[in-house]
């Protein structure tokens, strides 16, 4: 109850706090490109046309800057305070693909940069094209600008443009205050680190976006230990990914407290041009599918505590839900406080859902509730009775621990106080493992468990070094 009558509070304080926002219009001056030089021919390189305008109506009080219809080519542009650029339907802001036209530091590259502003807002129904296909197409190749950047600003507002073609992250939060972004369209399968929207900061809306990335399609992240990323909420989105779907982590040195995620849908995408999973990972049929649905990471010594996640479906993806506390940079974190409710789930490996902590820490006080999940199966006796590694400093993703685990539906290990409330676990195939693995977890509580039982000789639960184990009936 306190979790929810704290996501509630969250709403419904930063729902108020963008309100001044859908009535942000400055002067009523329209500060149009085409009247200070821009050229919608394709070819001409706008940047210094359109920031003029931009300047303009900032030293004017604010207003708005208008792209009109037609395909505008501009470097980097920089928004400045109380300035709404609105980009109409039929506009196109198309990247140059000269690097000199962008910033000389890396990590700031972008089309559309909104760095210490405030009461700054990107809308209409045109489009921003970063043509991530014409620059290094490489794992973290450095020179590729992301399409929006936001860094130390408050009062923003992002609203039903269309973001495409990324050449690295596609929409950038970082130490952003006030945020809201809502019908937001996002298409980007052109290179490598095709995030959707990247979040760190706090009092931060996203809603109503319909993205297709091939990277992690929606990301929060603590890249400072100074401050945690917190009161986000995440609602009625369409995702689609290559990658994971709802992800906290990698970065989690501060950590994340009172997140909501509700009303998702997740799907794999329309397209993947660089990773085919059927050729990486045995168990795999599909060469397109989302790594994993919901990932909760503390792998760089944050806190993790207040998330709530409700109402999701997905399919195309290998592994549902992956939890993990671990110990990329020392010390161990916290994660605790988490309740994961309505999810409907299909998966396409031998990789299930993972909870597990490193030797010596626990993931502490999970709810798992009313979770349907259609298990691939097709696990085999060798499978069922292996040894997992601890891989403590590894990678944190659901292969870590190799491409199949000793449970087809849940791996839990080193955990306590986990409940697992009408969990449905259900075999597409035979297969010879246990539902659900525990693994030094314990104070664990089952209520309304219904699994496929296992080949052979396997209980559909297994316990290993665990205690506590409060089951309503005898599922052995």
């Amino acid at each position: 109850m306190r979790i929810k009558m704290s996501v509630l509070f969250i709403v419904i304080s930063v729902l108020a706090s963008m309100t001044n926002l859908f009535s942000q219009t400055g002067s009523s001056q329209d500060y149009n490109i085409l009247k200070f030089g821009a050229k919608r021919d394709g070819k001409t390189v706008n940047t210094k046309s359109i920031q003029k305008a931009i300047d303009k109506c900032n030293a004017d009080g604010g207003g708005i800057v208008t792209v009109p219809a037609g395909k505008f080519i501009t470097g980097m542009i920089f928004l400045k305070d109380n300035v709404t650029l609105n980009l109409e339907k039929g506009s196109t802001l198309e990247s140059s693909i000269d690097t000199t036209d962008f910033a000389a530091d890396r990590w700031h590259k972008c089309i559309i940069s909104m760095v210490g502003v405030q009461n700054v807002s990107l809308v209409g129904e045109g489009t921003i094209d970063g043509r991530g296909d014409k620059f290094t197409v490489a794992n973290e190749a450095p020179n590729r600008p992301y399409v929006v950047y936001v860094q130390n600003s408050k009062n923003i507002r992002i609203k039903d443009v269309t973001l495409k073609n990324s050449a690295r992250w596609t929409l950038r939060l970082l130490k952003a205050e006030h945020v809201f972004v809502r019908g937001v369209t996002i298409y980007s399968q052109t290179n490598y680190n095709n995030d959707g929207i990247d979040i760190d900061g706090k009092d931060i809306v996203i809603s109503d976006c319909i993205i297709d990335c091939d990277d992690d399609a929606i990301c929060l992240k603590s890249d400072s230990s100074n401050a945690i990323c917190e009161n986000v909420v995440v609602t009625n989105c369409v995702l689609r990914s290559n990658r994971n779907f709802i992800k906290f982590g990698t970065a989690s040195s501060g950590g994340f407290k009172n997140i909501s995620i509700s009303n998702i849908t997740m799907g794999k995408s329309a397209e993947s041009h660089l990773t085919d999973w059927d050729k990486r990972i045995i168990g795999v049929d599909e060469p397109i599918t989302g790594i994993t649905g919901i990932v909760l990471e503390i792998v760089d010594g944050g806190t993790m505590d207040g998330v709530t996640i409700n109402n999701i479906t997905m399919d195309g993806v290998q592994s549902p839900i992956f939890l993990r506390l671990g110990k990329r940079t020392p010390p161990v974190g916290v994660m605790k406080n988490i309740i994961i409710s309505n999810v409907v789930a299909k998966t396409y490996s031998l990789i299930p859902s993972i909870i597990t902590a490193v030797p010596g820490s626990y993931i502490e006080n999970v709810t798992l509730r009313d979770i349907i999940v259609y298990a691939k199966g097709g696990g085999n006796l060798e499978m069922a009775t292996r040894d997992v590694i601890e891989n403590e400093k590894g990678y944190p993703e659901n292969r870590m621990f190799g491409d199949n685990l000793p449970g087809y539906g849940f791996y839990i290990r080193h955990a306590k106080n986990i409940v697992m409330d009408n969990v449905q676990l259900y075999l597409s195939q035979p297969d010879y493992r246990s539902a659900i693995y525990f693994d030094d977890v314990h104070d664990i509580k089952i209520r309304d468990l219904k699994a496929d039982k296992p080949e052979g000789e396997q209980p559909i639960i297994f316990e290993k070094k665990s205690s506590g184990v409060d089951t309503d009936k005898n599922y052995n």
